[in-house]
């Protein structure tokens, strides 16, 4: 039996999900809906298709460090790591002339993540 709150969790998910591809339907290349629906679609584990949205919100908006760092953890958990440490190189320069100094903290603890994994650890 599924429990009926993971089931809320799982409609809701969707129902956001649907929302922004209907927004996307009508803004191609807004890259708040381009981020919001490639965020939930990671969050979901579909991490090729986020990558793709992720990559279309920096072309619309290439100041835009959050996706820089979303999208580098997309492409980690692809396992394309040396474009995942260029994605991550480039926001962190992004986000340091945004100063967005959380964003680069989380970009370095996953550039961390990306040097262990190379050193032979996971």
């Amino acid at each position: 039996m599924i429990d009926p709150a993971r089931r809320g969790c799982a409609d809701m998910e969707a129902s956001r999900i649907e929302i922004f591809r209907r927004l996307l339907e009508q803004d191609p290349e807004n890259p708040m809906v381009l981020y919001s629906l490639g965020s939930e679609l990671f969050r979901r584990g579909e991490f090729g298709e986020a990558a793709d949205l992720l990559r279309r919100a920096i072309g619309s908006k290439p100041d835009y460090s959050v996706a820089y760092r979303t999208l580098g953890r997309a492409l980690y958990e692809l396992g394309e790591d040396e474009e995942a440490r260029r994605v991550f190189e480039r926001g962190r320069e992004v986000a340091r002339k945004n100063g967005d100094l959380q964003t680069v903290k989380e970009i370095d603890v996953f550039v961390r993540r990306l040097e262990k994994r190379a050193a032979g650890g996971r």
